[in-house]
């Protein structure tokens, strides 16, 4: 099951007797777990009917024995397994796992467990995923993309009855990277400071978020793709200013992934903005910004900008030229890119 499809079912009260939650995204598998946590027994049948606990702590036969219970004044109990995958025996040992997978497939009815089985996977070819597939809810939480950051964002805000302006949502995802949970909580702070309904613009983001809507690591991108050569040193005299926010591995790292798709335009015979867009791995929206700053720089010096960047991760790392600062391997970096 998808994440989303398990959680239309949770808003309608739908809850079913087992969950698995297992994947490389964390934040899609707290963000069901908590709301079982939250919303399937009401306040007073907690603290009777509400087991938590942690899969280091605990095996399968002690997780079968807690969701054989009968709850005690209340229609149903909640079970919850945090850290599922380091249940020593709950996948490996066939004798044990026997156990589970009879559980499953005739759970006790009044109970809804719950496994969190985070950064990583069951086998899908497995009796227990099979079992799990048919009678449970069984869902693989997938990493979002990179360039689908900015889209998970939008979807997120709508959900929540709010608006973000494409730019506003890519200024985001450049400054947070690809953690859900802290883009989630980012916002969940932004929302109650900002009213339902209202379009959340990079002044907003700034304001309530920290993102310079002026000096941020997409407007350098947009600076050298257009060889605006003020523009960009003032934005990396911010960012020399601004450690903290900015550090020098993450721009240089940044900066290689932008240049290296610039290189990669070139080898497309279709250079139309959805066959770049697709190709390289970007926003649709940036599309026609990309091919532009492609235009701006021939195919030779493109693979020299990227032995430049590779030097200045080294030094950036230390480990060439370890004396010198930040500002000092930036402005070289940009000369070398602009010249």
């Amino acid at each position: 099951m998808t994440f989303e499809a398990i959680l239309q079912e949770l808003k309608q009260k739908k809850f079913r007797p087992v969950y698995f939650l297992c994947g490389e995204e964390p934040y899609f598998i707290d963000a069901i777990s908590d709301y079982i946590e939250k919303y399937a027994l009401a306040d007073d049948e907690k603290d009777f009917n509400q087991t938590i606990t942690y899969g280091q702590d605990t095996d399968t036969a002690n997780i079968i024995a807690n969701a054989k219970r009968f709850p005690m004044m209340s229609d149903k109990q909640v079970v919850i397994v945090k850290e599922a995958q380091n249940v020593k025996d709950l996948t490996g040992n066939e004798e044990k796992a026997a156990h589970l997978l009879a559980y499953i497939q005739n759970p006790q009815p009044s109970t809804i467990l719950v496994f969190c089985y985070k950064n990583k996977t069951i086998d899908k070819r497995t009796a227990l995923a099979k079992a799990l597939d048919k009678h449970a809810a069984l869902m693989f939480s997938e990493k979002v993309k990179d360039w689908k950051l900015a889209e998970w964002i939008t979807a997120y805000i709508a959900v929540q009855n709010y608006r973000i302006t494409p730019k506003a949502a890519i200024l985001v995802s450049e400054f947070l990277g690809a953690d859900l949970s802290k883009i989630a909580n980012e916002f969940d702070k932004l929302f109650i400071n900002v009213p339902p309904g209202q379009m959340i613009d990079e002044a907003v983001i700034e304001k309530y978020i920290g993102v310079s809507k002026e000096y941020n690591i997409f407007e350098l991108n947009n600076a050298l793709g257009k060889r605006e050569s003020l523009k960009a040193y003032k934005i990396i005299d911010y960012f020399s200013r601004n450690q903290k926010n900015y550090p020098l591995v993450m721009t240089v790292s940044t900066l290689y992934g932008y240049f290296t798709k610039l290189l990669l335009i070139h080898t497309l015979a279709d250079k139309s903005d959805r066959n770049v867009a697709s190709s390289i791995g970007i926003n649709p929206f940036m599309a026609k910004d990309y091919i532009s700053a492609a235009r701006n720089y021939q195919y030779s010096k493109l693979r020299h900008i990227i032995t430049h960047l590779r030097e200045a991760d080294m030094m950036s790392k230390g480990i060439e030229y370890p004396s010198l600062e930040p500002k000092e391997i930036l402005n070289e970096l940009v000369y070398k890119i602009l010249n």
